[in-house]
């Protein structure tokens, strides 16, 4: 029998901490309970959207791409990475805008990025992105730089 307190908790001594390395089922777990808690405080369920932009070459390589999710009109990039040999060719900027006009076209007015000091914090700020924050201690120095950009700020791309 579980000794509970007032409240209906189980008591302390009922409950074990454990550590490990990756853990689906856990995370699965975890995912599903914090959607349900995110959709009953805000209103929004979480539709499980993402989003994605490929970007491939003559031979059918991945020369670059872009991944997202989509949830009450945010859209947050998680992954954006261009082929050495074309990135100065414009292609990150080209996978961008299109991810946000495909995040307008999904009713999205808003993104959100982050990128470490060593990655690409410019070519987002570049792009109309602004900072709103660090996360320090990354290690060599660096920091995680949270980006924002409202798609509401500049028109939408010609169709």
């Amino acid at each position: 029998m579980t000794t509970e307190d007032p409240t209906g908790a189980p008591s302390p001594a009922a409950l074990t901490l454990t550590t490990g390395e990756k853990d689906k089922a856990l995370d699965k777990q975890l995912e599903a309970a914090l959607e349900a808690f995110n959709a009953a405080a805000t209103g929004t369920p979480d539709e499980d959207k993402h989003l994605t932009v490929r970007l491939t070459d003559a031979a059918g390589e991945l020369a670059g791409g872009l991944s997202a999710w989509i949830w009450g009109g945010l859209c947050g990039i998680e992954l954006l990475w261009v082929r050495e040999d074309l990135r100065s060719g414009g292609w990150g900027g080209k996978l961008l805008r299109t991810a946000e006009q495909e995040a307008r076209d999904r009713g999205c007015d808003r993104v959100l990025v982050s990128s470490f000091t060593f990655q690409a914090p410019g070519f987002y700020q570049r792009h109309g992105y602004v900072e709103t924050g660090r996360s320090l201690g990354i290690p060599g120095g660096h920091a995680d730089v949270h980006l924002f950009k409202s798609l509401e700020w500049e028109a939408p791309a010609p169709g």
